[in-house]
């Protein structure tokens, strides 16, 4: 069976192994053929980059407000060639991949699923341009999945309410786990704890990293040689910089940018005591249960699957989106060491179930089993 994919991930194709690249690495052996349409990237090696044998990249050569039209021709171009059987449309605001999908379903007809990963700006906005975006969404949604045959969302409440109550089909609605845990190289080590707390995602506003450094501003005259790890790079980099600086928090703060390999992340999460994510909005996040797997306790908002698989106090900490409030709950961990124990016992627990070859497989085996079964 082939399968086209629309994404908005840029990373896939400039070459650069993230979460997608991972994800296809496992799910391409699921498949025929995967086509893969992105976005237009800087200095692209070629119009189509072919990774694993069978998945090929596909990113746009036109400016992103012609990608609906770009996915439109490129998507009957690859029909008339492979003939794919299914499709797939990432959806997120401004719905670029949307319309595209749209056009593209109208011209040939074939079924394809809304893939929603998380709302931007709910359960919290990061700033205006969240703000819009979740009330674009809010009118947007149900016309978006009216032609759809499915809808994937990545965690069982958050999305899924959400979804429903601004007028998508509930029968529609389909869930399909994205927290693909390595539990080969996300596990405990025998290692010291360099790191009190450790950071990982891309610094940008929905992540709430700026909460994150006013908590740290707040503790580092409470606990002694606080050192927070920030592993990630983003728009909001530059920004994150001064703060250190204004502050004087270079001695506490330590940025790492983006690591090498996943054998880096979770070496750094098993040197640290806390894994912290003050996260305003999310599908997941991953990185959450990639600490836990490596039996670090989590302290995290109420964001996505968090919601479906957190016992607060049991196996995570949940905090609310207050710079204080985090405070309060790191220097309970970093106080109480058998509750961190307890936490990282029950967390490891809890991220076992999401291990990578498993999960994956019920990816690949949904779409598959949906497109032989009457309803698609």
């Amino acid at each position: 069976m082939k399968i086209l994919m629309i994404t908005g991930d840029r990373a896939l194709a400039s070459g650069q192994k993230g979460a997608f690249y991972y994800t296809l690495e496992e799910f391409s052996k699921y498949w025929e053929r995967i086509d893969i349409i992105t976005p237009r990237i800087q200095n692209p090696k070629s119009k189509i980059q072919n990774i694993f044998g069978n998945v090929f990249i596909h990113s746009s050569s036109w400016s992103i407000i012609f990608q609906p039209w770009f996915i439109l021709k490129r998507g009957v171009e690859i029909y008339k060639k492979e003939n794919f059987d299914f499709f797939t449309v990432h959806s997120y605001p401004p719905f670029y991949n949307d319309f595209g999908g749209r056009l593209l379903f109208n011209r040939i007809r074939k079924p394809y699923a809304l893939e929603v990963h998380h709302i931007t700006g709910y359960p919290m906005a990061g700033g205006l341009k969240e703000l819009i975006y979740r009330n674009l969404t809010k009118l947007f949604i149900a016309w978006s999945a009216k032609k759809s045959n499915l809808i994937r969302v990545v965690n069982k409440k958050q999305t899924p309410d959400f979804l429903i109550k601004f007028g998508t089909d509930k029968e529609k609605i389909k869930y399909i786990p994205s927290a693909y845990i390595d539990l080969k190289i996300f596990k405990p080590m025998d290692s010291g704890k360099k790191y009190d707390i450790v950071f990982a995602g891309r610094l940008a506003k929905n992540k709430g990293i700026m909460l994150l450094l006013e908590t740290i501003k707040n503790l580092k005259f409470k606990i002694e040689n606080l050192k927070l790890i920030i592993i990630g790079s983003g728009p909001l980099k530059s920004k994150i910089e001064k703060y250190i600086k204004k502050n004087n928090l270079e001695g506490n703060i330590e940025l790492s940018g983006w690591l090498a390999t996943t054998d880096d992340i979770a070496k750094i999460y098993n040197q640290s005591k806390i894994f912290v994510m003050p996260s305003f909005n999310e599908g997941g996040p991953r990185v959450n249960l990639e600490a836990m797997a490596c039996g670090v306790p989590v302290i995290t908002t109420r964001v996505g699957i968090m919601l479906d698989i957190i016992r607060d106090g049991e196996n995570a900490i949940f905090v609310a989106w207050n710079a204080k409030d985090i405070a309060d709950k790191i220097m309970l961990l970093l106080k109480d060491n058998n509750l961190r124990k307890k936490i990282a016992e029950n967390g490891r627990n809890i991220a076992r179930q999401f291990e990578r070859r498993k999960i994956i497989k019920n990816y690949a085996e949904t779409y598959q089993n949906l497109l032989h079964s009457s309803r698609i």
